[in-house]
């Protein structure tokens, strides 16, 4: 009961930041100190399943996979943002709630919740990716939105982000531990059409006590055939004994824009430590895209990662066709003791989108996922899957 007391408090004050830090006026006013914008984006997806006979099977379904407002402005130098995601019928999940201070060419410092930096995957927004859903490592190593100060700089197609954050957040308070990442990112432009990307990205986490009684789990179990995949899931790696873990995280970065193809691969890895056993996961993907009407996937060198496509200028829209390989694998053993688990998993997905504007577009994927238990040396799972997405945002 303290908990929900706890969460309901933290909500209120999200609201009460959004209607003090928002006042009503015009957006950009130059003679007034506030600005308010309203944003948001709707992701309502299907999934259709081809289930093997082992294991219980994917069931197709629909769901609303988001459903974001947000609230974003200046409120004299600072710049804000509170977001919610309102997909979940019982509840609404914040997102994106800081303030933000830019000090010249040094860079931005942020305060409060927000998206951790970690991976080109993951910090390519769900509105501009090629596929539904991101690879294997940045849905389960990618700090995703934590309580935290971050720190921005650009210059000369570099970037440099830093942060320092909690493992709670808005929502989940139960998690105990903090963490510290950073990205760094280089990147050259001969034109907007001709982009190359390099980038590593580093973060260190202390866990306390994952999956004490009142403490979550901590795991790497990614979803190979898509958000709905539950039963297709396999648990590369479970430190969820209660007792205080360590965990290191990388990512190395590749990506390139020639005209219409673009190209992007990443490895990433993670090595967790609890004082009485030791595991390591791995992945990595490799993306290709081709817009067959002749567009190209914008980079934002301030940032480090790709924005909206641009350019369309047929009635019919725009057309982009992707394929992508991702693979994620790990082991689990005692000190000095025998190996617990291993596994791996992998998946093939082709894509199409359908752009009718910049910001309203139709995604279909088909999926061919299989999971494998290294140690026994079989089969655990093979599902194929065609999964779509009506995706509109503001």
């Amino acid at each position: 009961m303290q908990r929900k007391r706890n969460t309901a408090k933290r909500r209120v004050c999200a609201l009460a930041l959004l209607f003090t830090a928002a006042p009503v006026g015009p957006a950009g006013a130059s003679e007034r100190p506030f600005s308010a914008e309203i944003g948001g984006r709707l992701h309502l997806d299907f999934a259709d399943f081809g289930n093997d006979d082992r294991g219980p099977p994917n069931r197709n379904a629909t769901e609303v996979r988001r459903a974001w407002l947000d609230v974003s402005g200046r409120l004299y130098s600072l710049r804000y943002k509170v977001e919610g995601d309102f997909s979940d019928s019982h509840d609404v999940v914040a997102r994106d709630v800081f303030l933000s201070q830019r000090f010249g060419e040094a860079g931005t410092l942020t305060l409060g919740q927000f998206k951790q930096p970690f991976s080109l995957d993951d910090r390519t927004g769900s509105n501009y990716g090629s596929f539904l859903e991101r690879g294997s490592a940045a849905g389960t190593l990618a700090p995703l939105y934590r309580l935290g100060a971050g720190w921005l700089a650009a210059a000369r197609g570099a970037t440099f982000a830093a942060s320092a954050y909690s493992l709670q957040n808005i929502d989940v308070t139960a998690a105990k531990g903090y963490g510290l990442a950073s990205r760094l990112t280089w990147s050259t432009a001969a034109t907007e059409r001709d982009v190359l990307h390099l980038g590593l990205s580093l973060a260190s986490e202390y866990h306390d006590r994952p999956g004490a009684p009142g403490r979550p789990a901590l795991k790497i179990r990614p979803r190979p055939a898509g958000h709905l995949s539950d039963n297709s899931r396999i648990t590369l790696v479970d430190f969820s004994a209660g007792r205080d873990t360590r965990v290191h995280k990388w990512s190395l970065e590749y990506a390139a824009v020639h005209g219409p193809l673009s190209w992007q691969a990443e490895w990433s890895g993670a090595r967790l430590r609890d004082g009485l056993q030791h595991g390591q996961a791995q992945a990595a993907y490799v993306l290709l895209s081709w817009f067959v009407s002749g567009q190209s996937r914008r980079y934002d060198a301030a940032s480090g990662r790709f924005t909206r496509i641009g350019g369309i200028a047929s009635k019919w829209g725009a057309v982009e066709l992707a394929a992508r390989y991702d693979t994620m694998w790990g082991s689990q053993s005692l000190d000095d003791g025998p190996v617990l688990r291993s596994g791996r998993t992998e998946a093939f997905t082709l894509g199409a989108n359908w752009y009718l504007r910049p910001n309203l577009r139709l995604m279909f994927n088909l999926i061919h996922s299989r999971n494998l238990d290294r140690l026994s040396g079989t089969t655990l799972d093979r599902t194929r899957a065609l999964t779509g997405r009506l995706q509109y945002d503001f």
